[in-house]
């Protein structure tokens, strides 16, 4: 093997619109060390703009909760067996997994059985809950690459070496200007963000309450909503969601961050979205609804201080959550309310997020991650 040429084709998996995101920077970066990489696998628009054949599309099978996850599950048997036999049709010796981990752990167990050498880029949430995987992760996987700092440590203590190449969302979110550092004429109406997640799933449980909280902050004072449209949702399906309701939101499709950090206010449904909102340190509230069973089972298992994971990386409740039952249309209205009316709230939001940037890690994480890749690539095949 050449010391700038792989031999053979990569399978790349990424399941959800992060994954697809990250997956293809870290690509091209990994391209400029193996300009004639070939990758085939499960992704989004991403990977495939980026040169990736795709074997299906992860918008078949991306959702969140136990009872959405079952309406899938055929479908995902279907990927599952046709990503192996291409795998076995192109002998393919290596793999990159990008997060989407009740999927792709079970994809790594096959792959190890195949002799296929395993690289899991943006570490399953494991520290959350099913601790327990990370035993399988130990036997599984070739080199764990992870993108939040604690992840380390984590992993450390069960004996696990994974590397923290930093996140990737440094370099994607760029540091702009947010509404809130220009003061407010009298009578402006505030502008508020509605981020109601990626997958249709998330749309179904989390933007209905989302438009009825706006309907009712409407109606305490002059406001406008910008709907962010993820890259990966169908248009029809925010078309449905919008079409017996009297608010109008503007549809933001492109340049999604000049909008947020134009908005006063974002109300964000948990996720790395938050993450984002937090890099533009536009102010927010968190909200997140999922089918009953699947909140029963998080109760259950989960076990942290927080939930989202902007407070989860600052350590502290920086931004209101609300979850299910305390996500109502009121409930969410006075929180967005409060903050709103709150100058010094809202600078003291602020100037903790601020800070949210310099605990992600420096910028470079996708290159980071793809040298790590490429070493794994030079190493040669996996060991029997």
């Amino acid at each position: 093997m050449h010391a700038d040429r792989f031999d053979g084709e990569l399978l790349v998996v990424a399941g959800e619109a992060s994954g697809d995101l990250h997956g293809a920077r870290l690509l091209r970066d990994l391209r400029r060390r193996a300009p004639g990489l070939r990758t085939f696998g499960l992704g989004g628009q991403e990977l495939e703009a980026v040169g990736t054949e795709l074997i299906a599309h992860s918008s078949d099978i991306s959702v969140v909760g136990i009872t959405e996850v079952v309406r899938v599950l055929p479908r995902a048997r279907e990927i599952f067996h046709e990503i192996l036999r291409e795998v076995d049709k192109r002998q393919t010796r290596a793999a990159l997994l990008v997060d989407f981990p009740d999927f792709n752990l079970r994809l790594a167990k096959a792959l190890h059985r195949r002799g296929v050498k395993v690289v899991y880029y943006i570490s399953p949430q494991i520290w959350a809950w099913r601790r327990g995987r990370v035993r399988t992760i130990s036997r599984l996987i070739d080199r764990m690459l992870v993108i939040l700092p604690f992840e380390v440590d984590f992993y450390r203590r069960h004996g696990v070496e994974a590397i923290h190449v930093g996140h990737p969302l440094v370099d994607e979110v760029p540091q702009i200007g947010q509404r809130w550092d220009r003061d407010r004429s009298a009578g402006e109406p505030f502008t508020i963000a509605l981020l109601p997640g990626s997958r249709k799933s998330e749309i179904a449980a989390n933007l209905p309450v989302m438009l009825a909280a706006a309907e009712e902050l409407q109606g305490r004072f002059p406001c406008e909503f910008r709907l962010i449209k993820a890259a990966t949702v169908d248009e029809t399906v925010l078309a449905a969601a919008l079409s017996n309701c009297p608010l109008k939101p503007v549809i933001v499709r492109d340049d999604r961050f000049s909008a947020i950090a134009e908005s006063h206010l974002a109300i964000c449904a948990s996720g790395t979205a938050t993450l984002e909102v937090g890099l533009l340190r536009t102010p927010m509230v968190m909200v997140y609804r999922v089918s009953p069973w699947t909140y029963l089972l998080g109760r259950l298992l989960v076990r942290l201080p927080h939930i989202a994971l902007v407070n989860l990386v600052l350590d502290r409740r920086v931004v209101p959550e609300l979850l299910q039952h305390d996500a109502t249309p009121e409930r969410i209205a006075t929180a967005a309310a409060d903050i709103l009316t709150d100058r010094d709230r809202i600078r003291a939001m602020q100037e903790r997020l601020s800070g949210l940037r310099e605990r992600l890690g420096e910028s470079g994480a996708s290159d980071r991650a793809a040298n790590q890749v490429w070493q794994e690539l030079q190493a040669g095949p996996k060991a029997s």
